[in-house]
């Protein structure tokens, strides 16, 4: 009895133990939780809110919805073949006196404007001699007041606006564009310019990354290889540039490779050339300015790296009877891999996004997506078009990321 009453009791002993052992995985899997939780926050605020912002932006337009209510609800009926009935005419009639009156006919004709240029200037003059239009029969009183009204392509625009969401601004990313019948055709050869200007921006950051990884590798070989006296001023120096901001240092290259900056005189004065070179405003400026400023993020990469390969690697190999090139092709630099996949791909995502190096000293055939970007959100208020490229790049980016980690493989990277 006794002992059928201790087995008893430890069988409820055990049961307590283990809901007070689960309560308290429960407490720290919680206090992980709340401490990065302000990291969370700062990533959905910063971060995934922004970028879930520009996709969503890049496809909905819902002005000649908003701004157009009767006409958009009279086009839902209309077959897109002929033009449209009395009723949808009598309706834009109603919206083009209303837009006229609250002072949004401009904001109509600047979105018409976007696939339909030299539209603007005619919708706010119908607007204008709409609103004092008194008639039954508006089909005819507006193409008098503007033929535009007569136009198939134009009433194939406006039954588009009938939805909150539309593809134009991803199809003139990519050199698309929507027909007289709303059918997707290519855009005409004087406006076809952003299949250039990604596989540029492509260009470039390639050629950037080869450049700092040209440059680098040997450098990172000779701080992972010095003495730590030598090797601690060698690496001060790799990082000094970070105590200037991106705008200072690529002013500085604006002064150095200008006509008659350090390098060319320097170059003149070697006799190296006769007269100065074309250094700025151009590809090599650009390629230039922005290899100096990525260089310490493809070269810290691969020294981390270096310096966790032992050296007795190399001495094994070399006293097998390897030589100094093969040993070091193939014991040292195949360890060097993960570091120079994580520096040339950190490299090379932040080129895709550059901006201000390239505005300040390249030409105007050197600017990359980012420019257009800027142009669009500051200059021309088009917040579409401008999500619609940062959609495409970011896209793009994804891609060619999925297709380094099939090659290479993410899990082989390494930071240190």
């Amino acid at each position: 009895m006794a002992t059928m009453a201790a087995q008893i009791t430890g069988s409820a002993d055990r049961v307590p133990l283990r809901l007070k052992l689960q309560r308290v995985e429960r407490r720290r899997k919680l206090k992980a939780f709340l401490l990065v939780l302000p990291l969370l926050l700062f990533i959905l605020t910063t971060f995934v809110l922004p970028i879930g912002r520009m996709i969503f932006n890049a496809v909905h337009e819902d002005t000649l919805l908003r701004l157009m209510p009767r006409t958009m609800s009279e086009l839902r009926g209309w077959d897109g073949k002929d033009l449209p009935d009395e009723g949808v005419y009598a309706a834009l009639a109603a919206d083009l006196k209303q837009s006229w009156a609250d002072k949004t006919a401009a904001e109509i004709g600047k979105r018409m404007n976007y696939e339909l240029p030299g539209t603007r200037s005619k919708v706010t003059s119908s607007a204008r001699k709409v609103s004092t239009l008194s008639t039954d029969t508006y089909k005819d009183a507006l193409i008098e007041i503007d033929p535009l009204w007569a136009r198939h392509e134009v009433w194939s625009l406006l039954k588009r606006g009938s939805s909150a969401y539309t593809a134009y601004y991803l199809l003139r990313s990519v050199d698309l564009q929507y027909g007289p019948d709303s059918q997707i055709v290519a855009s005409p050869p004087e406006n076809a310019i952003f299949r250039h200007i990604f596989l540029l921006t492509l260009g470039i950051s390639i050629s950037v990354t080869f450049a700092t990884l040209v440059l680098g590798f040997p450098v990172a070989y000779l701080l992972a290889s010095l003495p730590a006296k030598y090797s601690n001023l060698l690496m001060i120096m790799v990082v000094l540039p970070f105590w200037t901001s991106v705008l200072v240092r690529t002013t500085a290259w604006v002064v150095l490779l200008q006509q008659h900056g350090l390098v060319n005189e320097a170059l003149m004065a070697l006799h190296i050339l006769s007269q100065p070179a074309e250094l700025i405003f151009n590809r090599v400026g650009t390629i230039v300015a922005m290899t100096h400023i990525q260089l310490p993020f493809t070269l810290l990469p691969i020294y981390s790296v270096m310096k966790t390969i032992s050296p007795t690697y190399v001495r094994a190999a070399r006293s097998l009877g390897a030589g100094p090139f093969y040993a070091f092709w193939k014991i040292y630099f195949p360890q060097t891999l993960p570091g120079m996949a994580a520096g040339c791909l950190l490299t090379f995502i932040l080129c895709l996004g550059y901006y201000i190096t390239p505005a300040l000293v390249g030409g105007p055939q050197d600017q990359m997506v980012s420019y257009f970007v800027a142009h669009y959100t500051n200059e021309e208020l088009n917040w579409g078009m401008a999500s619609a490229l940062g959609a495409i790049l970011l896209t793009a980016t994804l891609i060619l990321y999925y297709v380094f980690n099939k090659l290479v493989g993410t899990d082989r990277m390494k930071l240190g």
